[in-house]
C-alpha cells in the first residue's frame, strides 16, 4: 500500500508518466527533444539570458541576491516612502505627478482634432497599408482597392462588437455576405496579427512616439467581458453576478499601442499568459521590462522571465506580506530577519537546472506555448521537481526585485505609469466595444479572439492617427509660442472624444489625405 501510494503521488506530480495516457503522458512530449536541446547548447544558440552551467548561474545570482539583502539590511530605515514595523512593510502611496498644465495642453491639442472613425481608418490604411496584410487564406492575395471598404466595415463590425448584420444595415453598398466572406477568409489569427504589427511598427517610427517611451517597456492587463451564451471557455465569476464571462488580456507598449492580445478564461491566473505575449508579438519593439498587477505574477514567472531575458516588475498590492529568501542564513541579516522566510533550496535547482532551461528554450522557440506548459506544471497534484526548481529560481529574482522595489521610488513610479497606460487603453477599448452591451455573444474561442484582435487594430489605428495629428497640432502651438515641450511626456495618443463612433458607416476612398497633405486642423473651433 505504501508503494502504491507513493506511485500514485508521483504520477499526480508528473514525475512518472503512463504510456498511452492523455492526462498523465510523459512531460518530455511537450519539450524540444534532448538531441535538439544539446545541439542548441553546443552552438550557443539557445536565446536564453543565463549560463548553461548551474554553478555559474548560482554563483552569479546568489552573489547579487546577497548584495541586495546586505543593502536592505544596512539602509532599512533610510528608504524613501517605506516604513518597517515588526516584520511588516508599508509603502506610501505615490503622489500624482501629472501637472494641471499638462491636462490643459492635452485638451487644447485634442480640441484641434475631429474625425469620423470611418475616415480615420481610411487615412491610416493609406499611410500604413495595414489592410494589405489581410491576405486571402486560400489564394494568398491581398485585398484589391475595391475591397478596402469591405475590409474596413468588417473590422468595425467585429471590433465595435456591432455584428455583421447591423453593420450591413448601416453601410450602404456593403452587404452582409461580403463582410462574412472577409471575416472568414481574410481575418484569421495570422493575418490580423500581421496587420496589428504593421500599425505598431509604423507608430514606433513616428518621432513623437519616442516622447512617451522607447518601445522597451510594456504592461499587460485583463478586461473582463460578460458572455451571455453557453461556452466551454467561459467561467463563472462574481464580477458577472450570476453569469459567466471571459477576459481580453491585452499587452500595451510604453508608446501607446496594443502589440498583443489573448482571450483567456476569467478565473485563469493572468501570469500564465504573460510569456506568450512578450515572445510572440511579431513587432519591432525591443521589450526589456514588463509590468503587471498582483494577479499577473507567480514565483515561477519571475524565474522564467529572467531566463528569457525580460525584467519582470509587477505592482504588488500585498507587498507588506511579501517575504524574502536568502542563500545563507537569515541571522546574517538581523535588521530584516523578520522579512526572510528561509534559505533557498539550491539542491533542487542543481538537480533540475538543465530541464528548466530546456523548458525555457522550448517556449522561446515556439515548440510549446508558455501558458500551456506553466498551466501543466501548476496543475500537478503534488509539487513537480521541475516546477519546484523553477519556483526556487523565481524566488531569487523576486527577492532581488522586491529589494529594488522598496529601495527605488523611481521604479515604483515607472511601474505605476506603465500600468496607467494599460488602464487608459482599457478605457478606450470599452468606449469602442459598445455593441451588444459590451458582451460576447459567440461560443467559440476563435470568434471571441477575432473580435478582440479587430478591437486591437482599431485601437492601434486611433493611436497612429492621433500621434500624426498631434504632431501637426504641436506645430500650431509652437508657432503661437504657447507650447511647453516639457509637458509632452504627459500627453498620450489614446484620446477619443474627438472621434465619432456613431452614425452611418460610409467609406469614400476617393479623397483620402496623404502624409504630405493632411486634413486641416480645427484652429477656429479650438480658440
Amino acid at each position: 500500500m505504501a508503494a502504491l501510494t507513493e506511485l500514485r503521488n508521483a504520477v499526480r506530480a508528473g514525475n512518472i508518466s503512463i504510456t498511452g495516457s492523455r492526462q498523465h503522458q510523459d512531460f518530455e512530449e511537450y519539450l524540444v527533444s534532448k538531441t535538439g536541446w544539446d545541439r542548441a547548447k553546443e552552438t550557443g544558440n539557445t536565446g536564453l539570458a543565463v549560463s548553461h552551467s548551474v554553478d555559474q548561474y548560482l554563483a552569479e545570482r546568489t552573489a547579487l541576491l546577497t548584495e541586495h539583502l546586505n543593502f536592505l539590511n544596512t539602509h532599512r530605515d533610510a528608504l524613501e516612502g517605506v516604513t518597517f514595523d515588526h516584520g511588516d512593510v508599508h509603502v506610501d502611496r505615490l503622489e500624482p505627478v501629472v501637472p494641471d498644465a499638462a491636462k490643459t495642453l492635452s485638451r487644447t491639442l485634442y480640441a484641434l482634432l475631429r474625425i469620423k472613425l470611418t475616415d480615420l481608418l481610411l487615412e491610416v490604411s493609406q499611410w500604413t497599408a495595414f489592410d494589405q496584410q489581410l491576405v486571402h487564406s486560400a489564394t494568398g492575395q491581398a485585398p484589391s482597392p475595391a475591397e478596402k471598404p469591405v475590409m474596413m466595415a468588417t473590422l468595425l463590425a467585429l471590433g465595435m462588437n456591432i455584428g455583421l448584420t447591423k453593420m450591413a444595415d448601416a453601410t450602404p453598398g456593403i452587404s452582409y455576405r461580403q463582410m462574412a466572406h472577409a471575416a472568414q477568409w481574410r481575418m484569421d489569427d495570422d493575418t490580423v496579427r500581421r496587420a496589428q504589427a504593421t500599425l505598431v511598427n509604423f507608430h514606433h517610427r513616428l518621432p513623437l512616439a519616442s516622447t512617451w517611451g522607447e518601445g522597451t517597456t510594456s504592461s499587460s492587463d485583463g478586461m473582463r467581458i460578460a458572455l451571455r451564451v453557453p461556452s466551454l471557455y467561459a467561467d463563472a465569476n462574481p464580477h458577472y453576478g450570476f453569469g459567466k464571462g471571459a477576459t481580453i488580456y491585452r499587452f500595451t507598449s510604453d508608446q501607446g499601442t496594443a502589440f498583443a492580445v489573448q482571450v483567456v478564461p476569467t478565473n485563469s491566473r493572468d501570469a500564465l499568459h504573460v510569456i506568450d505575449g512578450l515572445l510572440h508579438h511579431e513587432t519591432d519593439l525591443t521589450l526589456h521590462e514588463h509590468y503587471t498587477d498582483t494577479a499577473g505574477y507567480t514565483d515561477q514567472i519571475f524565474g522564467l522571465t529572467h531566463l528569457l531575458g525580460f525584467r519582470f516588475a509587477p505592482r504588488l498590492r500585498d507587498v507588506g506580506d511579501a517575504r524574502l529568501y536568502t542563500s545563507g542564513h537569515p541571522k546574517d541579516f538581523p535588521e530584516i530577519q523578520a522579512l526572510l522566510r528561509g534559505p533557498l533550496n539550491e539542491k533542487v535547482i542543481r538537480e533540475n537546472y538543465d530541464v528548466v532551461l530546456r523548458v525555457a528554450y522550448s517556449i522561446r522557440t515556439g515548440v510549446v506555448p508558455g501558458a500551456l506548459i506553466m498551466g501543466k506544471l501548476g496543475s500537478y497534484a503534488r509539487q513537480n521537481s521541475v516546477d519546484t526548481a523553477l519556483r526556487e529560481m523565481g524566488r531569487i529574482e523576486k527577492t532581488i526585485f522586491l529589494v529594488e522595489y522598496l529601495s527605488q521610488k523611481t521604479l515604483r513610479r515607472r511601474i505605476h505609469t506603465g500600468l496607467n497606460k494599460g488602464e487608459s487603453m482599457n478605457a478606450l477599448s470599452r468606449a469602442i466595444f459598445f455593441g451588444k452591451h459590451g458582451e460576447f455573444r459567440e461560443r467559440a474561442l476563435h470568434d471571441q479572439l477575432q473580435r478582440a484582435s479587430a478591437l486591437n487594430i482599431l485601437i492601434n489605428a486611433i493611436s497612429v492617427w492621433n500621434t500624426v495629428y498631434l504632431m501637426e497640432a504641436l506645430k500650431v502651438l509652437k508657432a503661437q509660442g504657447t507650447l511647453d515641450e516639457s509637458l509632452l511626456a504627459h500627453i498620450f495618443p489614446l484620446g477619443w472624444e474627438h472621434i465619432n463612433f456613431l452614425g452611418d458607416y460610409q467609406f469614400d476612398d476617393h479623397q483620402v489625405p496623404t502624409l504630405d497633405h493632411l486634413r486641416p486642423l480645427r484652429i477656429e473651433d479650438a480658440t
